[in-house]
């Protein structure tokens, strides 16, 4: 019996085998440049997911099945969340500096005016706009699916969960849409590079955010969450809450004023 609330983990093999799917990813991402060879690349890649897989399973069942994770480990989660999420605000802070650096002082470089000369910008009342409503709905979707969690109705949750993935789904097939038909690209001028950085970013966080939401749905299709010990779902739900949030702020500068 421990005297205190904390958890502390057993031995694990995942960290040294996800340090070495990070190196052989890196090393193989060389070798793709190079000699145009995606082996160790996608080798690298595999290891990563195996271990995530196994990682996360761990982790399910020590929080669901061993009840390791007390209300003090849970705060610390909540705490690690708020921080990695405030880590991916300054993320993005990196690229609306860059977008604004440029844009309201154009050089001569790019013709003293925004966008610069020869590019065609999207029209943000076409497909822009319909991914704002998109991700607006998810939001709802996902608050939904919390309060249905918080009242015990495990039905209208799992519904509502659905209904938030085949949203990102929808947002990032539309994502894929507008890159191909652009009119540009990422090597025009400064125009392109910070577009397609910032909304390219954004895109795989919602990629990310959805394949999180899809397995708090499964988890909680099996049952691993409660009213009151959900961190897992909470988690998934302020992510994709961010992404929702920095999508607002991508639309209304670089899309609605910067077009």
């Amino acid at each position: 019996m421990n005297n205190h609330p904390f958890h502390l983990v057993d031995k694990s093999p995942w960290p040294i085998t996800g340090s070495i799917g990070l190196l052989t990813t890196m090393l193989g991402m060389i070798m793709w440049f190079h000699t145009f060879s995606m082996n160790m690349f996608l080798l690298g890649i595999l290891i990563i997911i195996l271990t995530k897989i196994q990682w996360w399973r761990d982790v399910t069942r020590e929080a669901t099945f061993q009840g390791l994770h007390t209300f003090k480990v849970i705060l610390s989660m909540k705490l690690g969340m708020i921080l990695f999420i405030l880590s991916e605000v300054l993320f993005f802070s990196s690229f609306f500096w860059s977008f604004f650096h440029s844009s309201l002082s154009p050089t001569m470089e790019i013709g003293l005016m925004w966008p610069p000369m020869g590019i065609i910008s999207f029209n943000p009342l076409n497909v822009p706009l319909l991914n704002t409503m998109i991700l607006l709905s998810s939001g709802v979707s996902i608050t939904w699916a919390h309060n249905s969690l918080i009242n015990n109705n495990y039905p209208s949750m799992i519904k509502s969960m659905m209904i938030t993935v085949i949203l990102g789904i929808y947002f990032s097939m539309l994502q894929l849409y507008e890159y191909i038909e652009s009119p540009f690209c990422i090597s025009d001028s400064v125009y392109g590079a910070t577009f397609f950085m910032a909304t390219g970013f954004h895109g795989l966080h919602v990629i990310i955010g959805t394949i999180f939401i899809l397995v708090s749905g499964i988890r909680m299709y099996n049952l691993h969450f409660s009213e009151g010990h959900h961190v897992g779902f909470e988690a998934s739900a302020w992510y994709w809450h961010f992404v929702d949030v920095v999508w607002l702020f991508l639309y209304i500068s670089i899309y609605w004023w910067g077009g």
